[in-house]
C-alpha cells in the first residue's frame, strides 16, 4: 500500500496555480507550472523566480556547547562562525561518506538548520543519537520556507523589507515581513542572487501570493530547481552525493576550512576524519567529481556510463539534463582521477554509453 503523500502549507495555492504535481521526498510537490521547465529556468535567470521548498527540514539547536557539538559531526568550522552568518556543511559517517549536506546559520542565541527534505528524518534521528545533555534539539515543524531567485531578487524583496539589500551572501537576520517575524537568509541554490525566507506555515500563502503578485516573480517548479543547480555546478543529494563519497572525491574541499584540517587549530574530531584528513593531504582518491558538456543537442542522463577511447568503463553519470542558458546539455559525472582534469574541447578524453 503506497504512502499517503504529505502537503507543504502552499499546496493549495500550487494546485490553483495549475502546477502539475508529482512525488518527491514524501511529498506532493510542483515540478513545473503553466510555463513549463524551460522558460521558467530562463525566468529565474533573467528576473526572479519562487520556489517552495517547505519540504525541507528546518532544526534549531540551542545551548552554549551548540556549536562545538555539531562541530563535532562535520569537518566545517561552526565554532567560529559569526553570528548573522550561514555556512555549508555536511555530515560524514565513519568511513569519511557524506551522510547529509545542509545549511547552518548562527542566530545568536541558537543555530538554525535546513536539512535535505529526503533525509530529513535519518539527520534527526542522527543529531539525537550524539546529543548532549547541554544542547536542546528543536524539530520547526510550523514554518514554510521560501526561496526566492534570481537578479532581480533584491528589488522584489525590498519592497518588503528595505534591510534585506543591506545584507551579502550568506548573511542571515530574523526580518519583519508583513507583520511577521521571518528568518531571512541571502543564499539559495540556483547560481543567483536571492534569498530564503523561513516564514510561519500560517503566513506562507500571503507572502507567497504577494511575492508572485510583483511583475518580476513567476511561481518555479521542482523541475526548473533541477536544471537551475546543475547548470551552476550544485550537487544533489543521493545523486552527486552518498554514503559512499567523500568530500575529496566530491571536489567539495572548499567547505572543509583550514581550522578542521591537519595542523589547524580544531584539527579532526569528526566522523571519518582520519580518512578525509588523509586524503586531502595525499590527494590520494580514485574518482572525482567532474561536470561535463555534451557535445550533441541530447542531454546524457544520470546512470549514463563513461569510457576513454580504449573502451575502458572510466566513470559514470550522476546528474543530467539540458543546459538552457548554458545552450548544451549540462552533466556531472565521476571519472578517474587522472581524467578528471579539465578536458580540451578538440580532444575527448572519453564517450559515453546510456545504460537507461
Amino acid at each position: 500500500m503506497s504512502q499517503e503523500l504529505l502537503q507543504t502549507p502552499l499546496h493549495a495555492l500550487h494546485v490553483e496555480e495549475g502546477a502539475k504535481m508529482v512525488p518527491f521526498a514524501g511529498y506532493d510537490m510542483p515540478v513545473q507550472y503553466k510555463l513549463g521547465v524551460k522558460k521558467e529556468h530562463l525566468h529565474t535567470r533573467d528576473a526572479a523566480g519562487l520556489f517552495d521548498v517547505s519540504h525541507m527540514g528546518q532544526l534549531r539547536l540551542r545551548g552554549n556547547g551548540a556549536a562545538a557539538f555539531l562541530e563535532s559531526l562535520v569537518p566545517v568550522d561552526i565554532v567560529g562562525l559569526a553570528q548573522g552568518n550561514q555556512r555549508y556543511a555536511f555530515f560524514t559517517n565513519e568511513q569519511g561518506g557524506i551522510i547529509d549536506d545542509l545549511m547552518v546559520a548562527n542566530m545568536g542565541d541558537h543555530l538554525f538548520v535546513v536539512v535535505n527534505a529526503a533525509c530529513k528524518d535519518q539527520d534527526i534521528a542522527h543529531i539525537q543519537k550524539h546529543l548532549p545533555e547541554d544542547v536542546a534539539l528543536e524539530v520547526i515543524d510550523d514554518r514554510a520556507l521560501l526561496a526566492l531567485q534570481g537578479p532581480k531578487a533584491v528589488d522584489v524583496l525590498k519592497r518588503f523589507n528595505a534591510e534585506v539589500a543591506e545584507m551579502v551572501f550568506m548573511d542571515v537576520k530574523t526580518l519583519n515581513i508583513l507583520g511577521v517575524e521571518c528568518v531571512v537568509s541571502r543564499s539559495g541554490y540556483t547560481g543567483e542572487d536571492g534569498y530564503e525566507i523561513s516564514v510561519p506555515s500560517t503566513h506562507a500563502a500571503e507572502l507567497a501570493i504577494k511575492l508572485t503578485a510583483e511583475n518580476e516573480v513567476e511561481w518555479i517548479g521542482l523541475g526548473a530547481r533541477d536544471s537551475l543547480r546543475l547548470e551552476c555546478g550544485l550537487c544533489l543529494y543521493g545523486h552527486d552525493l552518498d554514503t559512499t563519497t567523500t568530500p575529496v572525491e566530491a571536489s567539495l574541499l572548499w567547505g572543509i576550512q583550514k581550522v578542521r584540517r591537519k595542523g589547524g587549530e580544531r584539527e579532526g574530531g569528526f566522523p571519518g576524519a582520519d580518512i578525509i584528513l588523509s586524503q586531502i593531504e595525499t590527494k590520494d582518491v580514485a574518482r572525482k567529481r567532474v561536470g561535463l558538456v555534451g557535445q550533441t543537442k541530447a542531454p546524457v542522463r544520470e546512470g549514463a556510463e563513461l569510457f576513454d577511447a580504449d573502451g575502458n568503463k572510466v566513470g559514470v553519470v550522476t546528474s543530467g539534463t539540458a543546459g538552457p542558458n548554458a545552450g548544451k546539455p549540462v552533466s556531472m559525472a565521476y571519472v578517474t582521477t587522472e581524467l578528471s582534469a579539465l578536458a580540451v574541447k578538440s580532444s575527448p578524453k572519453f564517450a559515453v554509453k546510456s545504460c537507461l
